[in-house]
């Protein structure tokens, strides 16, 4: 057990630490423990299946904030531990808050580049909590321009708030930074493989997330702006953000059924902060997978369907009031 809880998981919590005790029971001193200790799993296991299969869309936000929940270099240790980290953006510094470098996973040579925040708070201000400046999102276009150069498929993990918006970042173009990189990551003639691996907020997550193929992991959230932000606006109450978060629908099954995204990747029962291992495993094969299904298609189909794609975006019929009465309009 992390230590880290969130208040619907209290009820399994309370099972896990009864575990805990009864494991910690000598055997030959206390025979009906066995018993009852393999009862406790059982019912915590289905609890677990429960409390996870029904969750609301403000505690899918939570599980996509959970402070354990695996970040970019968690998943870069387990999929792809020989990784190079590359730094600065060849103008003004480098910005932690995005790391990026070169890896070879499987044979497969990529380009690998996402937002990374802190565990604690030391960390979080290094990271700046994951919102990067523009200069972040320079280094990342620099590595996505030297992959394109060398024919290498790029990855991309996404995990941020949205980009920072403070005073520095603004004189330095931050906006003219996030909307270069989404052009140029449209013509990019090589494959882009994209994986919410948490939160996708706004242009800041947009900036390295123009991808041939874009993914969710099922508890992470991607919208326009976070609920708290949207409940600040709409009802000048950020209290709302529960009410916000259903009404952006900005879940991974909400956004695969809008065509937002292409895949959902599931997640350890409990969350990936539960078995960073496996949910590591699972991102690597849905990316290898992906990557490899891309990589012989010629140049200009790969950014024709790019294209395509994106172009498919927020197409919506219009009824006229009497085609809907039947009759001709």
């Amino acid at each position: 057990m992390n230590g880290t809880w969130l208040d619907f998981e209290k009820p399994i919590l309370d099972i896990e630490r009864r575990i805990e005790d009864l494991k910690g029971l000598a055997p030959e001193e206390h025979p009906e423990a066995a018993e009852e200790l393999e009862r406790l799993e059982r019912k915590a296991e289905r609890l677990r299946r429960e409390v996870y299969a029904k969750l609301t869309r403000w505690q899918r936000v939570k599980l996509a904030r959970h402070p354990r929940r695996p970040y970019t270099l968690d998943y870069l240790k387990h999929i792809a531990p020989n990784f190079m980290e590359l730094h600065g953006d060849r103008r003004f510094a480098d910005d932690p808050a995005i790391v990026g470098g070169l890896a070879v996973v499987d044979d497969l040579p990529l380009v690998i580049i996402g937002h990374q925040k802190g565990r604690d708070t030391k960390e979080n201000i290094y990271r700046n909590f994951g919102m990067a400046h523009p200069e972040g999102y320079r280094k990342a276009l620099r590595l996505m321009r030297l992959a394109a150069n060398y024919g290498c498929p790029i990855v991309t993990l996404v995990d941020t708030p949205g980009a920072y918006p403070g005073l520095g970042a603004e004189e330095r173009g931050q906006s003219e930074a996030l909307a270069r990189n989404i052009l140029e990551m449209a013509h990019l003639a090589v494959p882009i493989v994209t994986v919410v691996i948490g939160e996708g907020g706004s242009g800041g997550a947009l900036a390295i997330a123009v991808g041939d193929v874009v993914m969710m992991m099922e508890n992470s959230i991607y919208s326009v702006i976070t609920p708290e932000g949207c409940a600040a606006i709409l009802w000048k109450d950020a209290s709302k953000a529960e009410q916000a978060a259903e009404a952006l629908k900005l879940t991974a099954p909400d956004l695969l059924e809008l065509k937002v995204i292409d895949e959902v990747i599931p997640e350890p029962v409990g969350g990936a902060h539960r078995d960073p291992e496996e949910a590591a495993r699972r991102v690597k094969d849905a990316v290898l997978r992906h990557v490899r299904g891309l990589i012989g298609l010629p140049a200009q189909e790969l950014l024709d369907r790019r294209l395509e794609k994106y172009l498919k975006m927020g197409v919506y019929l219009e009824e006229t009031a009497t085609a809907a009465a039947g009759t001709p309009s």
